[in-house]
Parts: structure tokens; sequence; C-alpha cells
């Protein structure tokens, strides 16, 4: 099925707990904050039934039409389709969008890979991860992954302080587990369900089962009170600040005040190894629409600072172009993981395609280690007038419009209006509150820097290149490996076995928690 716009807006007419700026927010769809988002939101589910976007968006399989997002991906041609997707919706909304679904199926499908390994822990909710994969690609709910505890004092375990820092069962009913604590989760407030699982990666023998629960929320649940941060967006002023005020995400605190989850919600619960190896295998896919999304911010860099130097005449200098140069380095490298990923796909344990693992991560590290130093740049490229341009009023007011004009006006084909529309434009995209908060969400979206650099270790080849050297220095062979091997290791070597044209088969090792580093 695939949901209207109309649908969307009727589910969010329910009176949710929704605060910000400590105020009630009675009707999201028409709150200045949120109505951009809603609107947005809504305009994806039209997409799907537009004529000029519908064979992108959406496949038909005997009669039944369903998202490309959110079908499961079984080929290289199936992740082709995704990106195009995804392309076409960043394209046509002029903008980066996080949330637009496919972030939580790609951890859908991680738990479809896992699905065996959790039913040999606890059978009891094997048909609930099964209506779960299935419900994602079918019902065309708006789903959002709640995962970012409040914490606490992190040099000791929960029970050991205010047991509410992390997410936890207080108590079981015949209907359901109830449930109590804190999670930080974008789009929150305005979306369907929230796919609800602990944060923690490797917990030992240390956390008390209660905090082990993963489980479907829905978001009109009783008990859920939606404390938001300050939004971007302000009214009068989307034409000085035309991306906050369409592309804010906002973020919520959502607090669970003894919520009752149904027992056909619940995932897994009371188990550690479970719960760990959820946290492991969380973003085997969803990586690739994370760094699929700075591909496109990339892209809006370069356009912006390539347009600048344009209008003023300083795209001919060698040092502009050894800045455009970086953009366009780092942004291809970007490309070319997300490229590669596909390419040397991997086959899950499941049977599904995976992005190969060690070129995904090394392309998150790659992307997010480098935003700021290109944001940097593109500041550099467009000079100090994005901090200096006067608002769009004052390009109108009688007063001052003769000025604006005079001092703002180029040349015949860039007039004060364009110039006033890139500067505001690039002033939102790299140095604004909005751009600063976007910057702070691809640095820990999917975990802070020391976490992605873990996940490539454990996931690269290391005894590719130790057998090269070995063979090439002629030294013994040991009798095992030197060093410790991650899931991701090539029984081919990574200089050879690449070449390949087979997909790979990752060992069921991927299913054992035993075996998952990945944070």
């Amino acid at each position: 099925m695939i949901r209207t716009a109309d649908d969307y807006r009727q589910s969010l007419r329910v009176d949710r707990d929704i605060y910000m700026d400590g105020e009630r927010v009675h009707d999201i769809a028409t709150h200045r904050a949120f109505q951009p988002l809603v609107d947005l939101r809504a305009h994806l589910y039209d997409m799907q039934h537009d004529s000029a976007h519908r064979d992108v968006l959406t496949s038909t399989v005997r009669g039944h039409t369903t998202t490309i997002a959110a079908a499961l991906p079984y080929s290289q041609s199936d992740w082709w389709a995704k990106r195009r997707a995804t392309d076409r919706i960043l394209g046509n909304i002029g903008g980066i969008a996080t949330r637009i679904g496919d972030e939580t199926a790609g951890e859908f499908w991680s738990l479809y890979d896992c699905r065996d390994a959790l039913v040999d822990l606890d059978p009891q909710f094997a048909d609930n991860i099964d209506r779960l994969v299935q419900s994602a690609v079918h019902d065309d709910l708006f789903n959002v992954s709640a995962n970012t505890d409040p914490k606490g004092d992190r040099s000791c375990p929960p029970q050991d302080q205010d047991p509410d820092m992390l997410l936890r069962v207080v108590r079981e009913t015949d209907a359901g587990v109830i449930v109590r604590g804190a999670k930080f989760e974008t789009g929150a407030a305005y979306a369907d369900r929230a796919y609800t699982k602990p944060n923690i990666a490797v917990w030992g023998d240390e956390l008390a089962p209660e905090y082990a629960i993963g489980f479907i929320c829905d978001l009109n649940a009783k008990g859920l009170k939606f404390i938001c941060r300050s939004g971007f967006a302000r009214p009068g002023t989307e034409r000085d600040y035309p991306l906050s005020n369409k592309f804010d995400e906002i973020e919520s605190l959502v607090v669970f005040d003894d919520v009752l989850v149904p027992w056909e919600n619940v995932l897994f619960h009371r188990q550690p190894r479970a719960a760990t190896l959820i946290r492991a295998t969380l973003h085997r896919y969803s990586a690739f629409a994370f760094v699929h999304r700075i591909q496109k911010f990339g892209d809006m860099m370069i356009g912006a600072a390539l347009l600048n130097v344009r209008q003023t005449g300083l795209d001919e200098q060698q040092g502009v172009r050894d800045k455009l140069v970086k953009l366009a380095v780092w942004r291809e490298g970007v490309h070319a993981h997300l490229t590669a990923a596909i390419a040397l796909g991997e086959k899950s344990p499941a049977g599904l395609m995976m992005p190969n693992q060690s070129l995904l991560y090394a392309g998150r590290v790659h992307a997010t280690t480098q935003l700021h130093n290109m944001m940097n740049v593109t500041r550099e490229l467009c000079g100090g007038q994005l901090s200096l341009t006067p608002s769009a009023a004052a390009f109108e007011a009688p007063e001052t419009e003769p000025w604006l004009t005079k001092y703002y006006a180029l040349n015949d084909e860039w007039n004060a209006e364009e110039r006033r529309k890139l500067m505001a434009f690039a002033r939102d995209l790299v140095s604004s509150d909005y751009a600063g908060h976007r910057l702070a969400f691809q640095l820990f979206g999917q975990s802070p820097t020391y976490a992605q650099m873990a996940s490539v270790y454990h996931h690269f080849d290391w005894e590719g290149p130790m057998a090269l050297v070995r063979d090439a220095a002629g030294l013994a062979a040991p009798e095992s490996t030197a060093l410790t091997l991650g899931p991701g290791a090539n029984p081919a070597g990574s200089t050879g076995g690449w070449l390949d044209p087979t997909p790979p088969r990752r060992g069921k090792s991927l299913a054992n928690p035993d075996d998952m580093f990945e944070t």
C-alpha cells in the first residue's frame, strides 16, 4: 500500500504531549516550527502518487505497490534503484532531509538478518519480527529510530545510579511490558512509530536484564511526552534562512512515563546478548543512506561555492580552483565509497545484498571526519559576505533598496536579488545555527568518530595485506594469524578476491553476538 499525504496528516490528529520552549503544542500540523516538516513529509507521500516520480519511487509486483526505499535489497540493481529514489527526492525538495524512511528501513533489514539468532535466544518473539519486516514494506508508515539515551554517569551501570537513565522494563502485564526512561530522536514528534532499542554496544554481564528491551513504539501511546528542542524556523525569515525554515528536522527527548508496549510489538526482552547483537549490526545497511545524504550535502556546498566565485569573477584564479578541487576530491571520495560498496556487495546471512561493509564504513569515516573542513572551504570561497549581508526586507525598503541594489549588483547577469539569494542560501548551508546543528548531527548521528573507526577496524580484511607481505618476503606462514580478524575478513584476501563476480556471502558468525564489534 502506498500511503497518501492525507493519510499521514490524519494520523497526526491525535493529542500528543508535545512541548517546545516550555509551551504545549496543540496542533503540530500548523505549529510554526513543525508545519514545514509535516508539509515536507506529506509532499514525499504525494511524490509517490505523482506520475512524474511514481516509477522511480515505487514498485508494483503482482498488483501490490510498495516503496523502493522500504523494499528488501537482494541485488545490486535494488541498491541502484534505492539510490536513484533518494536522489530524486532530495533533488525535488531542494535540500537535505535525513528522515525520509530509508534510514530506518535499513535497520529493519539488519533485524531481518539477525532473525534466526534472535529466535534462537528467545523464540517467543519470532512472529513479531516477521510481522515488523512485512509491515515496514507494505504499510508505508513514517518510521523513525530511537537509540540515544540520556546516559547519565557513564562510568557506572545505570542500575547503580538513577535507574531511568537508560530505558528499562519496570513490570510485565498480560497486555505487555511497561517501560520507563527516555530516548532522544529526530522526527519523533511527527512520526508514526519508533524502532526502540538499547544504545550501548557491549555490556558484558554488567547490565541488568530489564534494560535489554527492543520494541516498536506506537508514538500515539499513552504516557509518551515529547520535549523538543527549539526550532530554527521563524516566520518572516524564509527568504533569509531558506534551509532553516524548511529542513529543520526537530529532535525530541521522548519520555516514556510508564508506557505500555503490547507483547506483539516486543522484539526481544531480558536478553542482553540480543541487545548486543542488534546494536552491533544496526548500521550495516542504514549507513548507506547516512553517507548518501553527506554526498548530497557536498553537492550543495560545491554548487554554492562555484556559483559564488563565478558571480564575483574569481573562478579563473588557481588558488580558487585549488579550493574547489578540495571539495570535489572529498565529494568524489564519498561517491566512490558508495558506488564501490554496491559493486562489491556481500550476501548477508539471510540472503540480502549488503553494501560491502569495509568500504561502507570507511566511506562513512571519510565523509564525517572531513565534513567540517569542507564546510570551512565553502565559507572561504563564499567570503565574508555570508556574515554581512542584510535581510531581504532591507533589499526592499525604500530607504535602503537603492544602496543595496548598487553594491550587490555585479553585472548584467547577476543582479542584487540574485546575489542576495545565493548569500542567504550559502549562509544557511554552512554558517547559520542550522548549519552548525547539521554538522553536529553528521558527526554523531551514527555514533562518534572513535566508534566509526572501530567499525572500520573490525570489518577491514587485514589478512589479505599480511598474506601478501608474507609471500613477498618469504616469511613462514604461522599456524594461526597474528592479528584477530573481524567478521569482514575475506577468505580470498583483499589483493585478489574482489575480482570474483560472485558476491561473497557473510558467514553465520555475523549472527553470533560474541563476534559483534560494530558500535
